[in-house]
């Protein structure tokens, strides 16, 4: 096992400033492993994880546990309350300050999650379209989705923009009217207005992965726990305290069933079974992000032989070829 101080000794190096990934599906084995690599390593989590930012969704976002929290510095957690939006470039700004600052002190940054986007747009330093709000067409379109439902309104943009709605889920409208309004408002396709810039960062892309059956496995067992936890008296928690069960964060996959459960619309069990649906639909759009042939991500299998060493073992080397450069 390599020493911590590969990572202090190590100069800044001149043009980028050096970054590991890890990424995945949901339920992998991402929290564990990067807890275990970033203790060995001397290294600091910053989440991708647009779920993990907000105050008060604990178990149904599997956020790490405080003592989890305890044994290595994470940013990016717990860093809003639910009714406060955080867009994709205040999260790009955010992450780049975390990758920056923990250079500067001599560690590692390590950037973990499966919200594609979230990694995506740092890793390739996207630029959203620079287009003002246009609130008499926002207006117009929320109240075409108050009136037929998001679903209609995500139909819609597919047609007009496919490749922006694949990559916006339905419940999300927020990201589904700004993206229609982007298009209706300049007449060209809002996934072709967003610009890349090169990465600032020297990256080392790590991917976990498990096979589907046993993935989804893992999703119905911490489904299961994360119930037994006390995630309804988390929902409950949060109504109380009066957020609007509309928010866009309330929307996250579980929560959304669960309140519906809540008002009496659906049985807990028509709940649970919905949530494994959209868990496991979700993990197939993920693979969209993370894409199996993606040359310029390292993939491991979890749970095979020693995976944290062989990990370790590739950031190791990722580092040294940055120090000899």
């Amino acid at each position: 096992m390599a020493p911590k101080s590969i990572i202090l000794k190590m100069p800044l190096p001149k043009a980028k400033l050096p970054l590991v990934v890890l990424l995945g599906p949901t339920a992998v084995g991402k929290t564990e492993l990067s807890l275990q690599l970033a203790e060995r390593l001397g290294m600091e989590i910053i989440s991708a994880d647009s779920r993990l930012l907000y105050r008060g969704m604990d178990i149904g976002t599997a956020k790490p546990s405080p003592q989890e929290l305890a044994r290595v510095a994470h940013h990016l957690v717990d860093v809003t309350d639910p009714d406060e939006t955080w867009s994709l470039a205040r999260y790009q700004q955010a992450a780049h300050a975390a990758i920056v600052s923990i250079n500067l002190s001599g560690k590692m940054p390590l950037l973990v999650g499966g919200t594609g986007q979230y990694l995506r747009a740092t890793l390739q330093g996207w630029t959203p379209p620079a287009l003002k709000p246009n609130p008499g067409l926002r207006t117009a379109l929320e109240a075409w989705a108050a009136a037929d439902g998001p679903e209609a309104l995500h139909a819609q943009l597919a047609i007009l923009d496919p490749p922006a709605a694949a990559a916006i889920d339905y419940r999300n409208l927020r990201r589904t009217v700004r993206a229609l309004e982007v298009l209706l408002s300049t007449g060209a396709a809002f996934s072709e207005q967003r610009s890349t810039q090169e990465s600032p960062y020297a990256v080392l892309q790590i991917g976990l992965k498990r096979p589907r059956p046993e993935l989804y496995a893992r999703i119905d067992a911490r489904i299961g726990a994360m119930l037994a936890a006390g995630w309804l008296d988390e929902i409950r928690a949060l109504l109380a305290a009066g957020y609007d069960p509309e928010l866009p964060s309330l929307s996250a996959i579980g929560y959304r069933q669960l309140i519906q459960h809540l008002r009496g619309e659906l049985s807990l069990d028509e709940a649970v079974t919905l949530i494994k649906r959209n868990t496991r639909a979700f993990v197939r759009r993920q693979a969209n992000w993370f894409k199996p042939d993606d040359p310029q991500i390292e993939w491991f299998e979890a749970g095979q032989g020693d995976v944290l060493e062989e990990i370790q073992l590739k950031v190791e080397e990722f580092l040294e070829d940055l120090v000899t450069d």
